[in-house]
């Protein structure tokens, strides 16, 4: 079991392109960091946000030794709404218009972007789409590159419970505008147009080692998505299967989760350091 041994949070809005965002920063207690060390971005899932990366970031912090920076996008957590519909590149909007933004705000000289989800295909986009040197390696969780009947069918019935069930309740206790939250991603990939939805080609363009991890039992999407990865990419690539587990790691295979990750974020150190 992760625990967790000293480390300061702080949470405090920002603001981007007159958007305020909810953003949270982790270090660890009285701890010097070298110029050269990265900082690790965290960008959540389609329903995801600050909080809901509950203890992963204080954890993630003190295995990889790095500062770690979570935000809730807009529509999330408690940045503010957006207008609805979203349109359906918003994935691709995200990654070229806010999170280059996003960075500057933060200030630092070197980032890892660790994404789940959404927030996997928002930071392979970024890489993928603009030339940032500042950012020197991806870790993606659970990524989509494109729509699998998988995905639509468990949004399906996500949506289900949302109208019926008690997600909206549960929703409600992270989400400042819920339904902004829910609706925003619901509609877009529920939408028609979505069915060919495809940001595969980014993986071409992506100079930065990669990481990629998986559960085999993820609901909304299959090792498709990493085969993508695997047969496209130029850049240094490796992956982490976890059997019988779901659409989160990070949550539902913890330890496994941050083993990979701080294994490969010491890699990429080391390599900083040689330069």
């Amino acid at each position: 079991m992760s625990t967790v041994t000293g480390y300061s949070s702080d949470t405090r809005s920002i603001d981007i392109n007159g958007c305020q965002l909810e953003v949270q920063y982790t270090a660890q207690l009285n701890a010097e960091y070298p110029d050269n060390t990265p900082v690790i971005v965290l960008l959540h899932e389609g329903l995801g946000c600050v909080e809901l990366w509950r203890q992963f970031p204080q954890l993630l912090c003190e295995r990889t030794h790095c500062p770690v920076v979570a935000y809730s996008r807009a529509g999330y957590g408690s940045s503010d709404p957006v207008a609805l519909p979203r349109p359906l590149d918003y994935m691709t909007r995200e990654a070229i218009d806010v999170l280059p933004v996003v960075l500057d705000a933060i200030g630092a000289r070197r980032y890892i972007l660790a994404g789940h989800s959404d927030g996997a295909t928002i930071a392979a986009v970024n890489a993928g789409s603009t030339t940032d040197y500042r950012v020197r390696g991806l870790v993606l969780l659970a990524p989509h590159f494109f729509t699998e009947p998988k995905a639509v069918a468990a949004i399906q019935k996500t949506r289900d419970q949302y109208q019926s069930g008690d997600l909206r309740e549960r929703l409600a206790r992270y989400h400042k505008h819920v339904d902004v939250a829910f609706n925003g991603w619901c509609d877009a990939w529920l939408s028609p147009g979505f069915v060919e939805w495809n940001v595969a080609d980014c993986i071409d363009y992506l100079r930065v080692p990669v990481l990629a991890i998986q559960g085999t039992a993820d609901e909304y999407g299959t090792l498709a998505q990493i085969d993508e990865i695997r047969s496209r990419i130029y850049a240094p690539f490796e992956q982490t299967i976890i059997t019988d587990c779901g659409h989160s790691p990070h949550l539902e295979a913890t330890e496994t989760t941050l083993s990979s990750i701080a294994y490969f974020v010491d890699r990429l150190i080391a390599i900083e350091q040689l330069h």
